[in-house]
């Protein structure tokens, strides 16, 4: 019989600064070497969860607690931090917030460095987990210059040096590229047959995660075990949808194909969903959508002609006689693999670098005279990290920020302040510090600074990453509405299902260059391209080959548009 290593037993807890419990009830037993998935809706308390594992609890963040929570053979109350680190190894989403090392090389030894390790062994095993994790060509590197899922293979390689038993995963897939994140969840697979660690993710890319075996999803929901089950068991319930947790695309098209998805068999592994039964069900549906294109003449908004950038001129360029164009009203997706160039093409745009070759132009005029405030009033820029934006300690305050700086009317800041609050589901934490906010949280403060100010074009860089499904819809239904109004929207983005479900046209990118400028459908369902990109095959394709449907395109497009009229609706 397995071995309980995290045991939580009718266990509650309230914040100290709250008047109802973020976790209530809870009734928990994660054995040894199990691999255990956690996913809910933000703020349903999956962090707060994670929090009682790795020891933050009631060590950093104190409150009232009932009931056990035991680790190891500990309980949390009698247990220092220090020693919960010998037990669980934490990586966090925000892994430039955990860096400690000036070099690759450092930060992994960190932890053997507080332990007094003899300098030969320590340099030893640095080099042993840089293998690996394929990072010995990165020894000498700053961990704040790599790739995101580079930075990921720095994080884990830190906490495994010290060979905890437990490993927490705190959305490991939020910041990657599709290819990167199922490289990352191979790396975790690794990791948990060989070393028969006990490993514990929370994580919103269900779809992502599946890509790999998982033995339980645990659901929360407002702070209860909503269900503790296998992946086939959940995805064939209606539990996903009722708690607002997207659930993997094919499985939506099963549905609406009319199939029983208690009948399917190894429901969670795409690569086993093959079925005469299910070939004849999608075969026959038909929704009769009208899947015609009306192609508009939109005016152009701006357009780069041949521009080029690198960071160090003697370096190989960022950016390589990229020319690309935006019309006034379209909604499009920009896509490539982490270091394609796709934040450094936001930056020379906003004015935050300028071009070395090239140039910029703002319907039709050039953009170069235009300094980084002038842009500013015509473009919307809404970065990656959120925490590199927020300059306020209230909510209230950051978002009004811009429309302070801009001397609009007191009496009009607060009514564009408030309303933008309402649409982005942030109204009731209006007076809260930002401190006090989730990282997805946080996304959103960041992104309603920019609406508030009404801009021609807006840039999102990963808008929807750490965003649950919930809040992710009124987002992306919200900057639709926009769109309709007129405004253009560029979303740089690593989810195939928002290019594929949202937006009208992708352009793909890779080292510096434009691959492609096509639909999303396109995009998803050409093998070639998504290698190039570092994409990631849409699950509808990938189910509709495995069934040797006659037309899997067609089967997607018709799927994506009678996908579009069900969530309006």
């Amino acid at each position: 019989m397995k071995k309980p290593v995290i045991s939580f037993s009718d266990f509650s807890f309230k914040y100290h600064s709250q008047a109802e419990p973020t976790l209530k009830n809870i009734n928990i037993t994660i054995y040894e070497g199990e691999k255990v998935l956690i996913v809910g809706p933000s703020g349903s308390g999956k962090s707060t969860l994670a929090k009682c594992i790795n020891g933050l609890i009631p060590q950093i963040f104190e409150g009232e607690l009932q009931g056990t929570v035991t680790i190891g053979e500990q309980d949390i109350r009698n247990s220092s931090l220090f020693e919960r680190s010998f037990d669980v190894g934490t990586v966090l989403q925000d892994t430039d917030g955990q860096f400690i090392g000036l070099t690759v090389a450092e930060d992994i030894a960190f932890a053997l460095e507080n332990d007094g390790v003899a300098q030969p062994q320590m340099q030893a095993s640095v080099h042993t987990w840089a293998s690996k994790l394929e990072l010995e060509t990165l020894l000498t590197q700053r961990p704040q210059e790599l790739s995101g899922g580079q930075k990921q293979r720095v994080s884990i390689a830190g906490v495994l040096i010290d060979t905890p038993p437990i490993l927490l995963f705190d959305e490991p897939l939020a910041n990657l590229d599709p290819k990167t994140s199922c490289e990352m969840m191979e790396i975790i697979e690794k990791i948990h047959q060989t070393m028969a660690t006990t490993i514990v993710m929370i994580e919103h890319r269900l779809e992502d995660v599946l890509c790999e075996a998982v033995d339980r999803i645990i659901v929360i929901g407002e702070g209860e075990i909503v269900a503790d089950t296998t992946p086939d068991q959940l995805l064939s319930s209606n539990i996903l949808k009722e708690q607002g947790i997207r659930e993997p695309l094919y499985v939506t098209a099963l549905k609406y194909a009319g199939v029983n998805l208690c009948d399917v068999q190894h429901l969670a592994d795409l690569t086993k969903v093959k079925d005469e039964m299910l070939m004849k069900k999608l075969s026959a549906w038909n929704p009769q959508k009208d899947l015609s294109k009306t192609i508009l003449q939109r005016a152009e908004l701006l357009q780069l002609e041949e521009v080029s950038f690198g960071y160090n001129r003697k370096n190989a360029k960022i950016l390589n006689q990229l020319s690309l164009k935006i019309n006034r009203g379209e909604m499009v997706s920009l896509v490539g693999n982490n270091g394609a160039g796709k934040s450094t093409l936001c930056k020379l745009v906003c004015g935050f670098l300028q071009p070395q070759q090239g140039r910029i132009l703002w319907e039709g005029a050039e953009f170069a005279c235009n300094s980084i405030k002038e842009r500013a009033d015509k473009i919307g820029y809404v970065m990656q990290n959120p925490n590199q934006m927020i300059s306020k300690k209230m909510i209230f305050e950051e978002v009004a920020l811009g429309l302070t700086l801009r001397s609009v009317a007191p009496a009009e800041i607060e009514d564009r302040v408030l309303n933008i609050l309402q649409i982005c589901g942030l109204y009731p934490y209006r007076n809260w510090p930002i401190s006090a906010l989730s990282y997805g949280q946080k996304k959103r403060v960041t992104i309603a600074s920019i609406l508030v100010l009404e801009p021609d074009l807006l840039i999102l860089d990963e808008p929807t990453a750490g965003q649950d499904f919930k809040h992710y819809t009124e987002m992306m239904l919200f900057l639709e509405k926009l769109n309709r109004l007129g405004l253009s929207i560029l979303i740089v983005t690593h989810d195939m299902h928002l290019m594929l479900e949202y937006t009208t046209r992708a352009l793909v990118m890779s080292e510096g260059k434009l691959l492609a400028d096509t639909t999303p459908v396109a995009v998803l369902t050409n093998p070639q391209l998504v290698k190039a990109g570092s994409l990631k095959e849409t699950s509808l394709f990938t189910l509709a080959n495995n069934l040797q449907l006659p037309d899997p395109v067609s089967f997607v497009e018709k799927f994506v548009s009678y996908d579009r009229e069900v969530r309006f609706k």
